[in-house]
């Protein structure tokens, strides 16, 4: 039983080491943040202490709706993302593959692949990647 506890402890002492580096740099910024304002000589303008926002001004709400093309977009880039996840293990191991059952193996990938070119079709002929917000 020990032997499986002493297994642990590297990854006991991982997360004792990431925990103190994290509060460690939550109490370092509020240390140096309060050294900081103490030092001050002059009193900061407003427009240094509002969040950069990419040069927008953060004036409104902050929850603005978004279209449902920018969903429609992120859900067919999810889509055709997990086509690669698919495909690499495919690939790594087609040659062994190859070997015991080639028709059946190229066949599903290749019926696969066709799928997903269908609906990447449809995709376009209903433009669904024209984005206009």
């Amino acid at each position: 039983m020990d032997g499986q506890l002493q297994q642990y402890l590297p990854v006991l002492i991982l997360a004792v080491v990431a925990i103190a580096f994290a509060v460690g740099n939550l109490v370092a910024s509020y240390l140096i943040g309060q050294w900081i304002n103490r030092r001050r000589l002059k009193s900061i303008p407003a427009a240094k202490n509002i969040p950069y926002e990419c040069g927008m001004l953060p004036i409104g709400a902050g929850n603005n709706r978004l279209s449902v093309k920018f969903y429609l977009v992120a859900m067919l880039f999810i889509l055709f993302d997990i086509e690669v996840v698919f495909l690499y293990p495919w690939a790594v191991v087609y040659r062994e593959m190859l070997a015991e059952n080639a028709g059946l193996i190229f066949g599903s990938m290749f019926s696969f692949i066709a799928i997903l070119f269908v609906g990447y079709i449809y995709a376009i002929k209903t433009q669904a990647f024209d984005w206009k917000v």
